[in-house]
C-alpha cells in the first residue's frame, strides 16, 4: 500500500476512534455498566452463566454478590476442559487459543483463554488505538514510511485437541492481517522461532537493513536485541543505523530502570517513548500523551474493571469496588471480567490512579511481588524509584535485581537482602547501600518506621551479581525472551537463594 494512502486510512480511523474515546472519557461509568450487561447477556447460557444466574442480574450489586472472585487456580479445571475442546463452559463462542502466561517465573504455566472477540476488540483494537494516539499527538510523524521492529515471545504455537497455545505475542503474530506483517520486521518465520539464542542473530540480520521507524517490545529483551544490533553494526547509536526511528512502544515491565541505557543508544530529545499496559488476559491502558508517565484506562475493549484497595487485600476486611468508587493516589489490586470468559479474575497487578477525569493510572507492581514480612509494605514502585535516584547520585547503571526478606532468628532483627547486577558498578559500594536505604525510607513511611533506630529492620544487605547472572537464571528455567521477567520482590527467599547459589 503506498505511504500517502496508508496515512489517509490511518487519519480516517484516527478521527473515528478519537470520537469513541471521547465518549467513554465523558461517560466512563455508563460505558462500563453497559459493557458488563452485554457480557452477562452474551454468556447467560454458558455453564458459568447458568451456575450464577447471569440472566437475573440487573445491577452491579447483583453481579458482585452472586459471582465470586477467582484466581487462576480456581479457574484451572474449566480451562483444562476448554483446552481439550469442550465449549460453552465460560464463554459462548469456541476458544481456539490459549496464551501461555509468561507474566511469572514460577515453574507452573498458566493458559489464559483468548476468544475471537478479545483478540479482535481488545488486543488488535488496542494496537490500532496505540498508533492512533501517537499519530494524533504527532501529526508530522512518518511512522508508516518504514517498518516496526517488533520483538515477540520465543515460543512456538503448539496445537492440541483443535486448540492452540503459546505466548500471546505468538498468537497475535500468527493471526495478524497481511498488511500488519508487511509493515513489520522481522518476518513471522523469524518472530516465531523458539530458540532465543538462535533467534537473536536472525532478527539482527533481518532488521539491520530495514528502514525501522518504530520499536515494540518488552524493555529488558529489546535492550538485549538493540545492543546486539549495535555490536554487529559497529555503530555508536541506533540513529546511525535507522535514521528515521522515532518511537518505542514498550510494556511488560517498569521502564524506569532502563531509561538511562535507552537514552545512551537513542541520543535525541525528539525520540518518543509510549508505554502500554497489556497482559495475556487483555489490553488495559495506553499512554495517550507525549512525554507522560500516565496511562489512559481503556473502557470499551470488552473488559469490566473492579478494584481491591491494597490496604484491605487478603484481610478479613477485604472489599471490592467498581471504577466509580476509586480514589486518587491509592494502591489497588485489579479485578477483571472479560470478553474471553474471565469472571471477576484477579490478574495479580496493582495500580494507582493519577487522575479520575479521565481515568489514568500508573502500574505499581504485583500483588505477590512485594515484601511485607515486617509490616513495611515495600512495593516495586518504591524499589525502582529508590534505585533510580540512587543510581543517579552514585553514577552506576543497573541491569537487573531481586530482593527478599531476611527473617528474624532469635534476637537477630530482620532485613531486606538484595542481589543487583550492574552494567556500571558504583565506585563506592557502601555509599550506594546507604543512599539506597535513605531513599527507601524517604519514599515509604512504613519502611522508615521499621528502620528507625534499627528497631525492626537492619540496613539492607546487598550483593553484587556477576555478569549475566539473571540471564543465566532465566535460561536455566527455559524462560529467555518474550515477556519473561525477573521477580523483583518476594516475601519468600527461594528466588534469591537460587541466584546466590549461581553467583560464582
Amino acid at each position: 500500500m503506498p505511504i500517502p494512502l496508508v496515512h489517509s486510512v490511518a487519519s480516517w480511523f484516527l478521527k473515528k476512534r478519537i470520537h469513541q474515546m471521547e465518549f467513554f472519557i465523558k461517560y466512563p461509568h455508563e460505558v462500563q455498566f453497559e459493557l458488563l450487561k452485554g457480557l452477562l447477556q452474551k454468556a447467560k447460557n454458558t455453564e458459568v452463566g447458568k451456575k450464577y444466574d447471569f440472566a437475573s442480574m440487573t445491577t452491579y450489586e447483583d453481579f458482585a454478590s452472586q459471582v465470586p472472585m477467582q484466581q487462576y487456580e480456581d479457574f484451572e479445571p474449566d480451562i483444562e476442559r476448554s483446552r481439550r475442546g469442550e465449549t460453552n463452559i465460560f464463554w459462548p463462542t469456541p476458544i481456539k487459543w490459549f496464551a501461555k502466561s509468561s507474566g511469572t517465573t514460577n515453574a507452573k504455566s498458566k493458559f489464559i483463554p483468548v476468544s475471537e472477540e478479545s483478540l479482535e476488540k481488545c488486543h488488535y483494537g488496542a494496537g490500532k488505538d496505540m498508533l492512533c494516539m501517537y499519530l494524533n499527538n504527532n501529526p508530522d510523524s512518518q511512522l508508516f514510511s518504514g517498518k516496526s521492529l517488533r520483538l515477540g515471545g520465543s515460543k512456538e504455537l503448539y496445537r492440541s485437541n483443535g486448540t492452540q497455545f503459546g505466548d500471546l505475542s505468538a498468537i497475535l503474530i500468527d493471526n495478524m492481517p497481511f498488511w500488519a506483517e508487511f509493515s513489520s520486521t522481522p518476518s513471522n518465520q523469524v518472530s516465531l522461532m523458539s530458540n532465543w539464542e538462535q533467534k537473536m542473530p536472525a532478527i539482527v540480520a533481518e532488521t539491520i537493513q530495514e528502514d525501522v521507524t518504530s520499536l515494540a517490545g518488552v524493555p529488558s529483551w529489546m535492550l538485549v536485541l538493540l545492543n546486539n544490533v549495535l555490536e554487529d553494526s559497529g555503530k555508536e547509536n541506533l540513529f546511525e543505523i535507522w535514521p528515521n526511528l522515532e518511537v518505542y512502544f514498550h510494556g511488560g515491565v517498569n521502564f524506569s530502570p532502563y531509561v538511562d541505557q535507552y537514552e545512551k543508544i537513542l541520543p535525541s530529545p525528539d525520540f518518543k517513548y509510549y508505554e502500554t499496559y497489556n497482559a495475556s488476559e487483555g489490553f488495559f491502558a495506553i499512554q495517550d500523551r507525549n512525554d507522560s508517565k500516565e496511562l489512559l484506562l481503556m473502557l470499551d475493549y470488552g473488559v469490566f474493571y473492579e478494584f481491591i484497595p491494597m490496604d484491605t487485600y487478603g484481610t478479613p476486611q477485604e472489599k471490592v469496588i467498581p471504577l466509580s468508587q476509586v480514589e486518587k493516589d491509592k494502591n489497588y489490586a485489579v479485578l477483571i471480567t472479560t470478553n474471553a470468559g474471565l469472571w471477576r479474575y484477579k490478574i495479580g497487578d496493582t495500580v494507582r490512579f493519577t487522575s479520575l477525569h479521565p481515568y489514568r493510572i500508573k502500574i505499581t507492581g504485583r500483588t505477590k511481588h512485594h515484601i511485607n514480612v515486617f509490616g513495611e509494605e515495600l512495593i516495586i514502585e518504591n524499589a525502582e524509584k529508590a534505585l533510580r535516584e540512587t543510581s543517579r547520585l552514585t553514577g552506576c547503571e543497573i541491569v537487573d535485581y531481586t530482593a527478599a526478606p531476611v527473617f528474624m532468628q532469635g534476637k537477630e532483627k530482620g532485613a531486606h537482602e538484595w542481589i543487583i547486577e550492574f552494567k556500571t558498578p558504583p565506585k563506592d559500594f557502601d555509599l550506594f547501600v546507604k543512599t539506597f536505604d535513605k531513599h527507601l525510607q524517604e519514599i515509604n513511611s512504613d519502611y522508615e518506621a521499621k528502620r528507625h533506630n534499627n528497631m525492626t529492620l537492619d540496613p539492607p544487605k546487598i550483593h553484587q551479581a556477576r555478569e549475566k547472572l539473571f540471564y543465566d537464571w532465566l535460561k536455566k528455567r527455559d524462560k529467555l525472551g518474550g515477556q519473561h521477567k525477573i521477580p523483583r520482590l518476594s516475601n519468600q527467599r527461594n528466588y534469591l537463594e537460587e541466584l546466590l547459589e549461581m553467583n560464582y
